[in-house]
């Protein structure tokens, strides 16, 4: 029987998630909390990491290991390099890289650690199920490529620094390390952003204001995408 994940970073990113699930048992783990549900016949256990690579990881080894999940879907908000994004597109992970990831001064490209690799793919099976669900609500959605760094990114220079080193389209600060803990454990993944910012100098002023709408739309379209795997 599947047992899917369903992760996000903060808690405006999962609670349209938990209240579309409905019914849930909270149990507490490892300094967080994990709502467990059974939607549809199938168990899916919901968690919001908090914010940053190191909490992320945490949690999705933790719905993998612990709780036993074998998919995991990832659903948040993020901010657009590419130009063609504005707030409350969505985009889907094609691979995802660390772009504060820097050891250069030992002859390695950024974001690469030896036995490491600069991106790392997303599953290509969910990113075709995304296209159908992207069609059956009349939605677009751009796939592209997602850097993720330990920093909240508003400065025009640095986006654009990320933008061309990774040739990434948008950025957040947990979805590689999830694509990391997932690749090594051999669980299929899909990572969901809906942009809520442009990344630029006004992002410490808009994300607020776009975080729960942006979150909502990206919400949405994860259970969909729940509905898919499972019907599967």
């Amino acid at each position: 029987m599947k047992k899917i994940a369903i992760m996000g970073a903060m808690p405006e990113e999962v609670a349209p998630i938990l209240e579309k699930l409905g019914e849930y048992k909270t149990t507490k783990y490892a300094d967080n909390e994990y709502y467990e549900a059974t939607y549809k016949g199938v168990e899916v256990v919901v968690a919001y990491s908090k914010i940053g690579k190191v909490f992320s990881t945490l949690t999705a080894s933790t719905m993998i290991q612990h709780f036993g999940c074998d998919k995991l879907l990832f659903s948040g908000v993020a901010g657009g390099i590419n130009p063609s994004l504005k707030v409350g597109d969505l985009i889907v992970a094609t691979k995802l890289s660390q772009h504060d990831l820097d050891i250069t001064a030992f002859g390695h490209p950024f974001g690469f650690v030896p036995e490491g690799a600069v991106y790392v793919d997303a599953d290509k099976e969910m990113i075709a199920m995304s296209k159908e669900v992207a069609s059956d609500m009349g939605k677009t959605v751009q796939e592209g490529i997602i850097a993720t760094g330990d920093q909240f990114v508003a400065n025009e220079e640095r986006k654009n620094w990320i933008g061309e080193t990774f040739n990434a389209d948008a950025l957040e600060m947990e979805g590689a390390s999830v694509a990391v803990v997932c690749n090594a454990l051999d669980v299929p993944f899909f990572i969901l952003r809906a942009i809520s910012d442009a990344a630029d100098m006004d992002a410490s002023f808009s994300f607020d204001e776009f975080l729960e709408t942006s979150a909502i739309i990206s919400a949405e379209f994860v259970m969909k995408m729940l509905d898919k795997v499972i019907a599967k």
